[in-house]
């Protein structure tokens, strides 16, 4: 076991049993002191003996802990199951109740052996939240009338219904200790750091528990018969029903591993330490079941108000866990006789509050930020108004039918482009397209006039191949009109591919459209002025596509820029500084120029600006030179030798700067004689060496560049972007970076 938050175990048992001393045998005081009330308000609101909420807890501490598969995850009774052992207690009795918790664990602890316990956590959230809250709306329910100076009732209903009565016969003395609770436990963790790392529960329970004994409230006080030896109570199978008896069963199983594994989950999200083994803490969750059933208790989760205090307490092991139960233990062999002094309304006001807490206001936004608030009310009305397990599947089963009808019902809209009449339309195709979107689908495609222009915007996450045909049918009939069509499969599938194969995400599709150019997905009409068109168009398409996943980012970079690098390329429209470096807005900090050179003498005004501004202010962390493959400027100094400041063109003048490349070419300069092997043609080798000769020039002899590389502070490199292949090649000033595959020519990153 870890006594390390890194998982690093101490290597000496002396230094492991130092680490237990330190951090986990306090943090299992805390953690005992939180579970003794809750343990004791679940067993009454579960309707079985209080002990048996002991007993639980016991078991839950030391069995689960020593067995399970999340070391600080604390086990005991759970408010989460507090519903069904309530009805399995009103049909069957407490000793088949703790039968069916035998049973439960023992279903637990073969899902365990067949290591299908992650398949637990397939359960919509939105069903697992919502049942939860319901639980904690018949917790709150129950109780309010045992705060009242009452009895709960067993439904929903009739607590609604007799709660006016039970108002008008309240017990002044219940309510006030019930009261003294709510107010410690909301209250407390407001006080300064000393007191409020006292467990809130247990101050408010001793709070109110001090009250009724000063006091002459008489109000009813928990009766016990005896110790939890003298609670032990041997499970007795049923004399019939057996068909409820498994749906217990299984109700009580399905509950308990989802709680103890979604909380194992969080757990994981609350230190550093080793991750949980969802397989072995549901064997350990159904063994504490099976103990806890034999013993007469009740049936035990994992539970995260324990853990999250267990981890909060700063328990490093699974000692702190086990410590927890055995301190509970002893409490309970020795000092049962102090248990009969809390007041019942005292563990109601104590439930009441962890009912309001299971309802959490964070899940109900987010059900209905995600379209899911139908599912999470429908659950929650399902499991107070029927029952627990009618309740779930109600929620499963619409949560399943919306997942239906979202793809039933996939986006499909088409409008004009520009000003009406036009004879441009979009067509925009989103979301999860099936068989089951053609109705809606073929509407929208046969509404589209005869003999126009349709852009068609397949952004879709899945395409099967009845819809595929369904487009290509239409489009072929749509050019037979007269009209045109164009497919921009934006989207992560394809028609082709949904044509060819079964039915999956392809994500090179969105990524080939995303970084296409306009020519892939625009076309234009003949008789229109084009000159714009296209730049409005792909402005249009960004606004629509891009804008919105780069606001947030691009909010970020208003005030001010960090570029990582400063990147000097050629002026040619094929290179994409941006794409072929896979970077974004704000990483790179971008000079461009014919032929991408470094003029001598500071000729280059532009660039030395540039240069002094992104070393001095914006402290780039490197430089870098970028030359391509068939580049014009290459081509044009190796047909002009002679061209130079005499001659009248504006290239042949500026191409006079790169006299050093055609010299240092002609001398055979190694990375030329590097990319010959490598079968590169003569103009991109000379490209090659003009990367070479400005990354030296940048080195050794810039002034605003070389002090910065001399202290380190700065980096110089040369890329080299082959068009053909779409490969980035690492060039320095005197080689080319050598790998075997590509002969003395390396792609960066391989």
């Amino acid at each position: 076991m870890s006594t390390e938050p890194s998982g690093g175990a101490p290597a000496l048992p002396r230094d492991r049993l130092r680490a237990v001393l330190r951090y986990d045998l306090p943090a299992s005081i805390v953690v005992f002191l939180v579970a003794l009330p809750l343990s004791l308000g679940i067993a009454i609101a579960s309707d079985a003996p209080v002990m048996a909420g002991l007993i639980a807890a016991v078991a839950g501490g030391i069995v689960a802990g020593l067995l399970g598969g999340s070391p600080l995850l604390a086990s005991g009774p759970a408010a989460g199951l507090t519903v069904v052992v309530a009805e399995l207690v009103g049909r069957f009795g407490w000793k088949v109740t703790c039968a069916i918790t035998v049973a439960a664990g023992l279903v637990q602890i073969l899902l365990g052996l067949s290591r299908i316990a992650r398949a637990a956590l397939a359960i919509s959230p939105v069903v697992v939240h919502a049942m939860l809250a319901g639980i904690g709306a018949i917790i709150a329910l129950q109780q309010v009338h045992v705060l009242l100076g009452g009895a709960s009732r067993s439904s929903v209903l009739e607590n609604i219904t007799r709660l006016p009565s039970q108002l008008g016969s309240l017990h002044g003395g219940d309510l006030v200790v019930g009261l003294t609770v709510i107010a410690v436990l909301f209250g407390w963790k407001h006080l300064p750091a000393p007191l409020s790392r006292i467990p809130a529960a247990l101050v408010g329970v001793v709070a109110a528990t001090a009250v009724s004994l000063i006091f002459p409230l008489g109000v009813e006080r928990v009766v016990m018969d005896g110790s939890i030896l003298d609670a032990i109570a041997v499970p007795a199978l049923p004399q019939g029903a057996w068909g409820a008896f498994l749906g217990g069963v299984l109700t009580m199983a399905l509950i308990a591993s989802v709680e103890s594994l979604l909380s194992a989950v969080a757990v994981d999200k609350m230190h550093s330490g080793p991750r949980s083994d969802l397989n072995r803490e549901m064997i350990g969750q159904g063994a504490a079941n099976m103990v806890s059933g034999i013993l007469g208790g009740l049936p035990v989760t994992g539970v995260i108000v324990r853990s999250a205090t267990n981890v909060t307490a700063g328990a490093r092991t699974r000692a702190s866990t086990i410590l927890h139960g055995v301190w509970i233990l002893v409490f309970s062999l020795a000092l049962a006789a102090l248990v009969q002094q809390i007041p019942k309304s005292a563990l109601a006001g104590l439930l009441i509050v962890i009912g309001v807490q299971l309802i959490k206001l964070a899940h109900i936004r987010l059900a209905r930020r995600t379209g899911d608030l139908p599912v999470y009310i429908t659950t929650i009305l399902g499991v107070m108004l029927l029952n627990l397990l009618e309740g779930v599947l109600l929620g499963l089963l619409l949560a399943v039918a919306l997942v239906l009808w979202r793809s039933v019902r996939a986006s499909v809209h088409a409008e004009p482009k520009g000003t009406l009449p036009s004879r441009h339309w979009r067509v925009t195709i989103e979301g999860t397209c099936s068989f089951l979107s053609l109705p809606r689908l073929t509407k929208v495609l046969t509404a589209i006039p005869v003999g126009s222009h349709v852009t068609v915007e397949l952004t879709v996450d899945f395409l099967d191949h009845a819809v595929a045909e369904a487009i290509e049918e239409w489009t072929r009939r749509h050019r037979a009109a007269g009209g045109t069509v164009l497919i921009d499969e934006i989207g992560s599938t394809t028609i082709a591919a949904a044509a060819h194969r079964a039915p999956r995400r392809h994500l090179a599709a969105s990524l080939i459209r995303g970084l296409a150019p306009w020519k892939a997905r625009q076309h234009h009409d003949p008789n229109r002025s084009a000159a714009l068109l296209p730049v409005i168009d792909g402005i249009d398409h960004y606004h629509r596509h891009h804008a919105p996943l780069l606001r947030e980012h691009l909010h970020g970079l208003r005030e001010s820029q960090q570029p990582h690098s400063l990147l000097l390329t050629c002026a040619d429209s094929r290179i994409v500084p941006n794409v072929i470096t896979g970077s974004g807005p704000g990483d790179l900090f971008t000079v461009r120029n014919v032929g991408n050179l470094v003029a001598p003498d500071g000729l280059d005004t532009s660039l030395e600006a540039a240069l002094a501004f992104g070393i001095e202010t914006l402290r780039v962390n490197s430089v870098i030179v970028c030359g391509h493959s068939g580049c014009g400027a290459m081509k044009a100094l190796a047909s002009a030798p002679g061209a130079g400041p005499g001659h009248s063109h504006p290239v042949t003048t500026w191409l006079a700067h790169a006299t050093a490349t055609r010299e240092a070419f002609l001398r055979g300069h190694p990375v030329a004689d590097a990319a010959a092997a490598a079968g590169f043609d003569e103009i991109d080798q000379l490209g090659m060496v003009n990367v070479a000769v400005q990354v030296h020039r940048l080195r050794t002899g810039h002034p605003a560049v070389a002090p910065w590389v001399a202290t380190g502070d700065l980096e110089v490199a040369g890329l080299f972007f082959d068009i053909g292949s779409a490969r980035v090649l690492h060039i320095t000033d005197t080689d080319i970076v050598g790998d075997l595959a590509v002969r003395s020519v390396r792609p960066v990153a391989q």
